[in-house]
């Protein structure tokens, strides 16, 4: 039966993509791009964050052709067996014939669709830079952000109520001039943005070497959360899917307090 809409063939999909996103620049912990192969014609697209069961399982209750995240299901240093969640997972999408894409690095570095660009505009900033490895991290002018204390209310209001209150290293307190920012688990990034020229750095995650490191050299550093982050991206890729190939689409938001 004709429901309307139009429809993509997946092969198109995923090249699409590949060229859009620039995957084959990037060296990253698992596999851009088709994950798991389902039916080849898509009409309906669902976008997360995560390719968890409630997100699976809710995306197939939506009627999805295919699956968007940021991401998937195989990493760097897994053993390949697939067992207890990964059984799960795979065999909910193998039976509902439904493919899953994932984009990690590729969709944080994305310059209008990315992670990093989606995050930044949330806060008002805008990047004349790039910063550390494979130029993930982005750097601007604070703008009219006088100080972290400034800089974490309105991430704390752009993020909105189902993100964790921002943790906030503030430095010294110096006014900011200079603002860098890497989404989700980029906290190892805070000594290269320093070296950038920032005076405060934003990420998902926070470890115990930054507090030392923000308390030594007078840079400010906020944790907003690593899901929270991470939101913003795949739903602007998934909507400009929408765009180009006149696919249904919908993001499913699964809270993850992490």
């Amino acid at each position: 039966m004709d429901d309307g809409r139009q429809q993509v063939a997946r092969g198109a999909l995923e090249s699409h993509l590949a060229a859009l996103l620039g995957v084959d620049r990037f060296r990253d912990y698992g596999p851009n791009g088709l994950q798991v192969e389902g039916r080849a014609p898509v009409r309906k697209l669902v976008s997360g964050v995560t390719a968890s069961l409630a997100f699976i399982e809710a995306a197939i209750a939506e009627g999805a052709d295919a699956l968007l995240v940021h991401h998937g299901l195989f990493w760097r240093g897994q053993d390949g067996r697939v067992t207890g969640w990964m059984r799960q997972r795979l065999g909910r999408l193998l039976a509902a014939d439904v493919s899953l894409f994932a984009y990690h690095l590729p969709l944080d570095a994305h310059a209008e669709l990315g992670n990093n660009a989606q995050l930044g505009a949330r806060l008002g900033l805008v990047a004349d830079g790039r910063f550390g490895e494979q130029d993930l991290g982005f750097i601007g002018p604070a703008a009219d952000l006088p100080d972290a204390a400034a800089l974490a209310t309105r991430a704390a209001t752009a993020l909105g109520p189902l993100a964790r209150a921002p943790v906030l290293l503030p430095g010294d307190g110096r006014p900011l001039k200079r603002v860098a920012w890497c989404t989700g688990g980029a906290q190892g990034y805070f000594e290269a943005a320093i070296a950038a020229g920032a005076d405060a750095f934003i990420t998902g995650e926070l470890s115990e070497p930054q507090a030392h490191i923000a308390r030594e050299t007078g840079a400010a550093f906020l944790a907003c959360g690593h899901h929270a982050t991470e939101r913003y991206g795949v739903q602007a890729l998934g909507e400009h899917l929408a765009r180009e190939f006149g696919l249904a689409h919908r993001f499913i938001e699964i809270d993850n307090p992490a």
